[in-house]
């Protein structure tokens, strides 16, 4: 008799929490369907608040928000941006949208974010040569805030604009450097939100963030005008008259009234789904902590991660078995675990290193790796495991156990 699978587990599905069809029948009952409405602009000014980051323009995608974020910079043909290697490619491909050369930069093992020294060393190298990037895109890991103060303060000091990549970091913090203007000394102790003091940030709401649209992002910002020209662009550059007219090529990246509804009501849970991540990280910590060869996602002092995703690192000659065996022995008992991120500069696409198309013809876009051994090992040992705020503790004690099952005493 065939076995039947036992329920699968999914590394991070969406999680409703109550309130956002009351959002929703709003939605319906206004008839306001397509784009724009008035839940698009409570959840925009909802979400600024929440952020503390002054404008705030609900878009398609995260990816959407990051090309609005470049166009509005006006980077294009000829500009050089700087970016994390450990990310995801929607981070990424908006810079190859307008054709700027890509420089990605190796990750620290402190945060697992973007190395502030090895940038400073990049930002001064190409100070010397006279070419300095028209922005740095810094991503923060798996909800892991980036180090900000140092990276701000570093790119203040060649004036390089910052994008934050945040679009797995809502509901993250780090503590406020203090430099922005009319900081006080108290506030100075505080905890700023994940992309605060950069000139814009990206967040995602894709359907297995911390909280969700089912698919969105929002574009952020402390400049009115930036985000008034993102607007403009997201709404195919229609200018203000009665008949359709443009002067420029803009996109269809609004988001729409019924998906800003379900993002209203998953704002007011985020504190919940936060607070739920982390016991769920602090779980797998305590049950796992002793084996050897395991290691976690560490958390510097001066970040509050919201731990959107729980992950290990395996050391095989420890552990007696490798990353793969875990991912695979998860999988045939019908659980969904991932290994970290590709870096970008091990992807055929970029392959500035690796030279492995498989028989394929893959076209090329220029770029440039500085450093890439850290992001290379957290990819060749990181696991993702299932982490959604709905997971029950005999699902966790499920994983657990399959995760200790490999574990192979080396002699």
């Amino acid at each position: 008799m065939k076995k039947l699978k036992r329920e699968r587990i999914f590394l991070s599905p969406p999680h409703m929490g109550g309130e956002e069809m009351k959002f929703v029948h709003a939605a319906f009952k206004s008839n306001y369907i397509a784009p724009l409405g008035p839940q698009v602009d409570a959840f925009e000014k909802e979400f600024a608040k929440y952020t503390g980051i002054s404008y705030a323009v609900a878009v398609s995608s995260g990816t959407a928000a990051m090309h609005l974020a470049l166009r509005s910079l006006g980077i294009g043909p000829g500009d050089k941006i700087v970016a994390s290697t450990l990310t995801f490619i929607g981070g990424i491909t908006p810079a190859i949208f307008q054709g700027a050369e890509i420089v990605f930069v190796d990750c620290d093992r402190t945060s697992w974010n973007m190395d502030p020294n090895l940038l400073k060393d990049t930002l001064e190298d190409c100070r010397k040569r006279g070419i300095l990037p028209s922005a740095v895109i810094p991503t923060d890991l798996y909800g892991q805030c980036v180090d900000y103060k140092q990276i701000l303060s570093i790119c203040k000091k060649y004036n390089v604009p910052v994008i934050a990549d945040a679009a797995e970091a809502m509901g993250a913090k780090y503590r406020n450097p203090g430099n922005r203007k009319g900081v006080t000394r108290t506030m100075r102790r505080q905890w700023s939100h994940a992309g605060d003091g950069a000139k814009a940030a990206i967040f995602s709401f894709n359907g297995n963030k911390i909280i969700t649209t089912s698919g969105g992002g929002m574009l952020v910002s402390d400049d009115k005008k930036f985000i008034e020209q993102a607007r403009f662009l997201s709404q195919q550059a229609r200018e203000l008259t009665p008949h359709y007219e443009h002067k420029e090529i803009g996109y269809n990246y609004r988001m729409s009234n019924v998906l800003a509804a379900i993002g209203r009501g998953q704002l007011k849970i985020l504190d919940d789904r936060v607070n739920q991540r982390r016991k769920i990280f602090k779980y797998y910590y305590n049950a796992l902590k002793n084996v050897p060869g395991i290691d976690f996602m560490p958390e510097p002092t001066w970040s509050r991660s919201n731990r959107w995703l729980t992950v290990i690192l395996i050391k095989p000659e420890k552990f007696g078995a490798s990353r793969e065996d875990v991912r695979l022995a998860l999988e045939a008992e019908n659980i969904e675990a991932r290994p970290v991120w590709k870096p970008m500069h091990m992807q055929p696409v970029f392959n500035s290193r690796v030279n492995e198309n498989h028989g394929k013809k893959v076209k090329r876009y220029r770029t440039k790796i500085i450093g890439g051994n850290v992001a290379e090992d957290l990819f060749n040992r990181g696991l993702c495991l299932p982490s959604g705020t709905a997971i029950t503790k005999n699902g966790l004690n499920r994983i657990i156990k399959i995760i200790i099952g490999c574990y192979k005493k080396i002699k």
